[in-house]
């Protein structure tokens, strides 16, 4: 239970006058696929020392909670490998002012979890699809089992978590020519297929020759799209009408076009550490105060202090020294 201070009297609003109403939060920095473009090869997980604990995470989220942060997406590594996830999400979901909690997944795990995760309080999730082919999911991250992430993401389906977003990373020569196909299946199965640009997050050399920027993936994309103009959401993505009127795509595009204006968010690290920007390495730590005993209110000024760090910009052309999978997704 959150001690008894008055944290609510000042909401959280970073130097450039944007609240933040969003936490992602990271339980592992452990992924049972190697994606190239998120988890180096030279990569070393924290130690099951370093790792917050469930506890300390559902703790932060109450503080959080009582700072005006309404929205918490659960991240990894792979979240579904997180021993107690469920039971993270049963307790997250009870706390006063959570009105939005949602995973992302890379769906292999799902199949099993998704209905438990459902009646525990999860309401929506996202799913990375990089590809609709075996062999190709093999070269992306090492792993070729296509039907369980398919599988997972019709267990989501089932278990009514709304809407499911399919995310899909785009890379010049890799699978930039099925984001038609992407586009397609996603709305065919209820879901919205949202396209990624290619960011050098995974510090890889050639990501400028692998990126696709946002005006080639509408143009991939062609006569599936309606010719109304897209809608901005609350969310990095734009969104764009499918011609047919099944649904829409989102197109999440930082390098080409930014979004660091609707910026809302901070990120916490599987090892505890509230990071203020993707990009920005400039962590602030919280696993060591509160093993010491730190109270809520010592933990809401950490709060304040990762907001007023945060930039006005991204540098998504630079990478930062720790790779996505040790940040989160």
């Amino acid at each position: 239970m959150l001690q008894a201070v008055d944290m609510c009297a000042e909401r959280l609003r970073d130097p450039f006058g944007r609240e933040v109403t969003s936490l992602r939060v990271s339980v592992t920095d452990r992924c049972n696929l190697v994606c190239f473009y998120c988890r180096p090869k030279s990569f070393v997980p924290c130690s099951r020392s370093e790792l917050f604990t469930l506890e300390e995470i559902a703790r932060v989220a109450e503080v959080a909670a009582a700072l005006g942060i309404g929205k918490i997406r659960l991240t990894g590594g792979e979240p579904l490998l997180r021993s107690g996830v469920v039971g993270l999400v049963e307790r997250v979901a009870r706390i006063p002012g959570i009105d939005d909690l949602a995973l992302s997944s890379n769906g292999a795990l799902l199949g099993g979890l998704a209905a438990p995760l459902a009646a525990a309080g999860l309401r929506r999730v996202n799913v990375s699809l990089d590809t609709l082919r075996p062999e190709r999911l093999r070269a992306i991250s090492g792993s070729g089992e296509l039907d369980r992430i398919l599988d997972g993401i019709a267990a989501a389906r089932r278990a009514g978590l709304r809407p499911i977003k399919l995310n899909t990373v785009v890379i010049r020569g890799v699978n930039d020519d099925e984001i038609g196909d992407i586009a397609r299946f996603a709305a065919s199965h209820g879901a919205q297929a949202r396209f990624i640009e290619y960011m050098p997050v995974g510090a890889d050399p050639l990501w400028r020759d692998r990126h696709v920027a946002r005006a080639e993936i509408v143009a991939r994309l062609g006569r599936l799209l309606a010719d109304d103009p897209p809608r901005c959401g609350a969310d990095p993505a734009t969104y764009y009408r499918l011609r047919d009127g099944s649904g829409e795509v989102g197109i999440i595009s930082p390098i080409s076009c930014g979004f660091c204006s609707l910026c809302n968010r901070l990120r916490l690290t599987a090892d505890g550490r509230l990071r203020p920007c993707l990009t920005s390495d400039g962590e602030i730590d919280l696993r060591t105060p509160l093993r010491a005993g730190a109270r809520d209110a010592e933990i809401a000024d950490l709060f304040r202090r990762a907001v007023a760090a945060k930039p006005e910009r991204s540098r998504y052309v630079e990478a930062p020294a720790r790779p996505m999978i040790a940040i989160g997704g």
